[in-house]
Formats: C-alpha cells, structure tokens, sequence
C-alpha cells in the first residue's frame, strides 16, 4: 500500500443513483472479476498531485457551490480495444472540466492534458475478441439513456483500489452549458 501523503489523486464526476446501479451492474456482469475492484465510475482527471489537494478540493467545492446538476446522455458504445465503455455526452460537465485543467495548469499529466472522451467502462483488459463480442452484442439492443452529472468524487489512487477521500454535490443555481 502506498502512504496516503504520496496517492495520486484520481477525480470523477458522480452521477445519478440509477445509473449508477446500471452501470455497476453491467460491470459486474462483464469485467474480470479479479480486476474489478472499483464502481462504474467517469473519470475527469486520472492523475493529480496530492500535495496540492486543498487547492483541488476548493476548486470542486466551489464550482459544485455555483451549478445545479448537469443533464448528460450515455449516446452510444466505445470499443476499447480489450474492452468497451459506454460514451457519455455532457458538454457542460467537458466546459467545467476545461475550466478546472486551466485552473490546474502545471500540475496535469500528459494523459490529463487532452481534452477527455467521457466515458464509463464496463469491460477491460481483455482478449480483443472477447471486448468485440461484448460490443456487438450490446450494440444490438443500445437506446441512448438520459444521465444527470450530480457532482464530483475525489479518489486516492492505492496501485489498483482507490480510497474516497471527499464528494461534492451540485446545489447552485446556475445551469452549465
């Protein structure tokens, strides 16, 4: 285990309860068991210093203190290569995400320097013809679902499982986007 002091922090967006349930469900169902030790999760910033995570969690604090819940849609399927993830389109939540990376210049990654394909895995780290199976076959039966951005989590990255070490919640006024 690493020393908390030393964990990267690892930054998603939270979303609906239902959805939620949906994807956790779908993860279970189709991530190696033995590899899966985390919830559905979208992942916003992948990799940020932990020594600078008052400033992080003021950011999150405050922009969850000004805007209301972002209204997003799960519009199709992503192939992964040795997995599949379902894309999430939420504009608003991609603006706000710009914002904290200006906000944040200096600190990201290569990785987190680009702008972010939102999405939510539900398989990885498998054969190829496994993750394309799985694609075709949820293809066959996609409908786009309606998602609501309700906040964000902060995560301390432990070489595998992550640790939650503080959720915000959208309650402004302001609608994004």
């Amino acid at each position: 285990m690493m020393n908390d002091e030393l964990c990267p922090i690892i930054l998603t967006a939270q979303f609906d309860a239902k959805n939620q349930a949906w994807a956790n469900k779908l993860r279970q169902t189709h991530f190696p068991a033995e590899r899966n030790y985390l919830d559905a999760h979208l992942t916003l910033f992948h990799h940020l210093p932990p020594h600078h995570q008052a400033e992080i969690f003021a950011m999150c604090k405050n922009l969850c203190a000004q805007y209301a819940p972002l209204n997003a849609q799960i519009d199709r399927l992503i192939h992964l290569g040795r997995g599949v993830a379902y894309h999430v389109d939420c504009p608003a939540l991609v603006h706000l995400r710009q914002e904290m990376a200006h906000a944040f210049h200096g600190l990201l990654t290569q990785q987190d320097q680009h702008k972010p394909r939102l999405h939510i895995t539900i398989q990885n780290k498998v054969i190829p013809a496994e993750a394309k199976n799985l694609l075709e076959n949820l293809q066959a039966d996609f409908t786009p679902r309606d998602m609501t951005i309700t906040g964000f989590a902060a995560h301390a990255y432990k070489g595998g499982p992550w640790e939650l070490l503080k959720k915000w919640q959208f309650r402004g006024q302001i609608r994004a986007g």
